[in-house]
């Protein structure tokens, strides 16, 4: 299966191409959607939703995996993003993608197995994963290629595997919030 990772942005949206199969994960390609920051912002939307229709176009991936948005201390930023986040999710969801959005956190976990890692260490970390000779850049595309290696791994991880917890019944839980040793406990039950 192919999945396309997706780092957004409004100057720069970093992404990539990689292929699961049987549990090894192949990188395809990876790069950057560069828009001018003199441009009107409906036409950097147009860019940035034309650039991921072709990539979808030329790749085929059938999953979409697409970092969150996490608090920024510009609100201006925010609601950029968030209008860059918009237009990708319209493209991906036109061209009968499957989205999942990870954030930043997730994919640290899912990256490095540690929540406070570094971006420097989640480079390395893909880098190993993917036997490369460098660290990818830039950061963005980067950043892209982990959101997509997360993706793949929580496809065969009981920890994001959606279909798993649906299955849970959760009608004698007592309390709305659960750490992880007593959701693993949930799982164990089931």
């Amino acid at each position: 299966m192919r999945i396309l990772g997706i780092d957004p942005g409004t100057a720069i949206v970093g992404f990539s191409i990689i292929e699961y199969i049987d549990k090894k994960i192949n990188l395809i390609d990876y790069g950057c959607i560069y828009t001018a920051k003199e441009l009107p912002m409906e036409e950097r939307l147009l860019q940035i939703f034309n650039g991921i229709e072709d990539i979808i176009k030329k790749y085929s991936p059938e999953h979409m995996a697409i970092e969150e948005l996490f608090y920024f201390k510009n609100n201006k930023t925010v609601i950029s993003v968030g209008e860059a986040r918009g237009v990708i999710l319209l493209a991906g969801k036109k061209n009968g993608l499957s989205i999942q959005g990870y954030t930043p956190l997730q994919v640290k976990i899912g990256i490095t197995g540690y929540g406070k890692a570094d971006k420097k260490q989640v480079q390395l970390m893909v880098k190993t994963i993917l036997k490369m000779q460098e660290i990818p850049k830039p950061d963005d595309a980067a950043d892209a290629i982990a959101i997509a290696i997360t993706h793949a791994n929580s496809l065969t991880n009981l920890q994001y595997n959606l279909g798993s917890s649906a299955s849970i019944s959760t009608e004698n839980l007592t309390k709305t919030k659960l750490s992880a040793a007593e959701f693993r406990e949930l799982l164990l039950k089931k």
